[in-house]
């Protein structure tokens, strides 16, 4: 049986623009308008608008919310201030990550999740089985959300929108008065980009989305887009990069543990913690040859030692840009390897994370 593809609110809209859609996560979403490389490069130098309506939306809410969800995660709930948004991890009780999401605290006693689309279903079975007291809500089918970023996102949405968003700090939110009603808008995202998230009524999204590309500065980038700027901005992706066999310290997202605090996992996190003996590295190729998902990644001696977990042309740096697993003794800056697929190879070096800092990288969370 055949499943039928979801689609956005935005769906027509990318009908219109003549969008090459393809599935994504169970939907049929855009995966570039133009072409990927000037979308990106747009998106780097001026301003994009993307549809991230197949993000799920949570609500969790109660008196004791933050304290249930708070034993779900790897971040500390309860030190997040209202208006804040934090990045974490949901992992299960062998230590791997089910899922990575960022959790808004909207008061004392509600919180707002995004999730990834592809794992939202199980995400909310895996949530509501450990919720007592605390409501659970799906919002998708009441919100959805557009990403605007790039180095001119500030300026486009005080322009169109008479926004003043310069006071609003990285991984911060609150609502504003604007385009008929109070809208979330947090400045957060997935470039490596100056760059806001707009959360709005299903219904009002394609009015917006149109006004936001009357603007000359605004062009509508797509998901092959999206993952270019997020693998140059060192920004791992969910189903590639991690899964509930990884954890988060071999994924390199050490820093989005709390071992203070008790959460389901932590102990077998610990316990494995001690024994991993690989970790995500990411590495660059001098040429343009660029490495792709499941490529063999080989040591300078000819020893398998991995897979490329993700990979791409890196439109600003022309060059193949990548990340995958591979032993710790291979995993040191500067470590030549070689990646091979179907008889074809080339040299890449393991280099630090991001591959490029944009207008927002290296502010801190």
């Amino acid at each position: 049986m055949i499943m039928e593809l979801k689609k956005t609110p935005l769906f027509k809209e990318h009908k219109k623009l003549k969008a090459s859609l393809s599935e994504f996560s169970g939907f049929l979403m855009p995966i570039q308008y133009e072409s990927i490389v000037k979308e990106h490069l747009w998106c780097r130098k001026h301003c994009a608008v993307f549809d991230t309506c197949h993000m799920g939306q949570f609500r969790v809410e109660g008196e004791t919310s933050a304290e249930e969800f708070n034993s779900l995660v790897t971040a500390d709930v309860l030190s997040i201030d209202k208006g804040r948004c934090r990045y974490s991890l949901l992992p299960n009780e062998n230590g791997g990550i089910i899922d990575d999401l960022v959790i808004y605290r909207i008061s004392d006693t509600s919180l707002m999740l995004v999730v990834n689309a592809g794992t939202k279903d199980k995400d909310e079975m895996h949530i509501r089985t450990y919720l007592n007291k605390s409501s659970f809500e799906d919002l998708n089918p009441l919100f959805g959300k557009v990403d605007v970023q790039g180095p001119e996102s500030r300026e486009v949405l005080k322009d169109l929108f008479n926004l003043d968003l310069s006071g609003l700090k990285f991984y911060r939110f609150d609502y504003f008065d604007f385009f008929g009603g109070k809208h979330l808008i947090s400045r957060t995202g997935y470039t490596g980009e100056l760059g806001y998230e707009i959360y709005m009524e299903t219904g009002k999204l394609s009015e917006l989305w149109n006004k936001l590309l009357s603007d000359e500065r605004v062009k509508p980038a797509g998901l092959g887009a999206r993952d270019t700027l997020r693998l140059e901005s060192g920004l791992p992706l969910y189903g590639q990069d991690m899964d509930e066999e990884i954890t988060p310290f071999e994924a390199g997202l050490g820093r989005f543990v709390d071992l203070n605090k008790d959460f389901l996992g932590k102990q077998a996190l610990i316990e494995r913690k001690e024994k991993d003996d690989k970790i995500l590295i990411y590495f660059i190729s001098e040429t343009r040859k660029a490495p792709r998902h499941n490529y063999s990644i080989f040591s300078d001696e000819g020893k398998e030692i991995g897979k490329v977990t993700s990979g791409t042309f890196s439109p600003t740096l022309e060059k193949g840009i990548g990340s995958g697993y591979v032993k710790l003794d291979y995993s040191k800056e500067g470590k030549n390897l070689l990646i091979k697929n179907n008889g074809s190879s080339f040299p890449v070096k393991v280099v630090k994370k991001p591959f490029i800092r944009g207008s927002v990288m290296g502010v801190s969370l």
